[in-house]
């Protein structure tokens, strides 16, 4: 198991560093000229000349590389030209809030799979209607759903807020910047309620597709299992059929629903940027958004290698749970 961990922990930081390569080429071939973005559209070329210069930007390929990662070891992203700061205290600023939601949408995703996939095996004929609701709604764009759910629970029902974090005005900031959680710590439970008022909408757009797709799996895992030898001796111990499937069946059949998990994750990081414009949530995802729309490219880039990180060290933790849930897959 050490030997498989550290062999994973190895592979990672070499995935980490073609990335981070991949990630500076992009920002060298993309025709936007972060320059122009710093000093202005209508700044005379000297001044443009210059700021290249400052930047780095007339150095050779290799040397600009290594400068990038000297800046990435001390936390260095470059400057944003829309914010005029820093982009890793942008993101600093912003991640809580993309965390909080992405955090949300996977416990909800999981939660929605798991209970289409039990009900599936424990209950078939009882989950029809629910199946084919979640599939349409997995089925159709990420934007559709997002606007249906705030038609019918904003707009109609009233039952939920359409945009923002929080109408609280004097909500805390720390110590974690998840609203949710700051809320319980300072004992002001009405920040928490209201918080998860807002935070459902958005997360749940984004939950509808992951938890289908990890409710397949799961229900497509467990029908194998069900099949198997040792699940016919705990029936003919006597066990019910629900003891059998949370028992016996689960574990066995964690593997598939795990890696489909690290795989909505980067659908979810996708789809962030159009749940957070829709829904005018102030995270990583808006910032992005506004980004672009002023060839802002270093904060693009510097939020796309965080998402990319993020996205890596989550999926080697999978592949280690998935060690954890069965053993045997260390020898393959």
């Amino acid at each position: 198991m050490i030997r498989y961990v550290s062999i994973r922990i190895l592979e990672l930081v070499g995935v980490l560093l073609a990335m981070t390569f991949i990630v500076f080429l992009l920002r060298s071939v993309i025709p936007a000229d972060p320059a122009r973005a710093a000093v202005g559209p209508n700044a005379p070329q000297s001044v443009v000349e210059e700021k290249r210069s400052e930047l780095g930007l007339d150095q050779p390929l290799l040397v600009q590389f290594g400068d990038y990662l000297k800046g990435l070891v001390t936390g260095d992203l470059g400057t944003s030209a829309r914010t005029m700061n820093p982009v890793s205290q942008d993101i600093g600023d912003f991640l809580p809030a993309s965390f909080e939601l992405i955090l949300a949408a996977t416990v909800i995703g999981g939660v929605i799979g798991s209970i289409l996939a039990l009900t599936q095996t424990l209950a078939p004929r009882h989950t029809g209607g629910v199946r084919g609701l979640l599939i349409g709604g997995a089925s159709a764009p990420t934007f559709l759903v997002g606007l249906l759910l705030l038609y019918f629970l904003w707009y109609k029902a009233h039952w939920f807020p359409s945009n923002g974090r929080t109408s609280i005005s004097d909500a805390p900031t720390g110590p974690t910047g998840l609203l949710t959680i700051d809320g319980l710590l300072s004992g002001r439970l009405g920040v928490t309620t209201d918080a998860f008022r807002h935070l459902l909408l958005p997360a749940l757009t984004l939950a509808i597709p992951t938890g289908v797709a990890i409710g397949r799996t799961l229900r497509s895992s467990l029908s194998g299992t069900m099949r198997q030898d040792f699940v016919r001796s705990a029936r003919a111990r006597g066990l019910t059929e629900r003891e059998v499937v949370l028992r016996h069946g689960l574990r066995n059949s964690a593997n598939a629903p795990l890696a489909m998990a690290g795989l909505q994750l980067g659908f979810i990081f996708a789809n962030l940027l159009i749940v957070e414009a829709l829904f005018a949530w102030p995270g990583l995802g808006l910032y992005s958004v506004q980004s672009l729309s002023r060839s802002d490219l270093t904060a693009v880039l510097g939020v796309a290698l965080v998402f990319g990180v993020f996205y890596l060290i989550v999926n080697t933790l999978i592949d280690i749970a998935q060690v954890l849930a069965d053993p045997r897959l260390t020898l393959e």
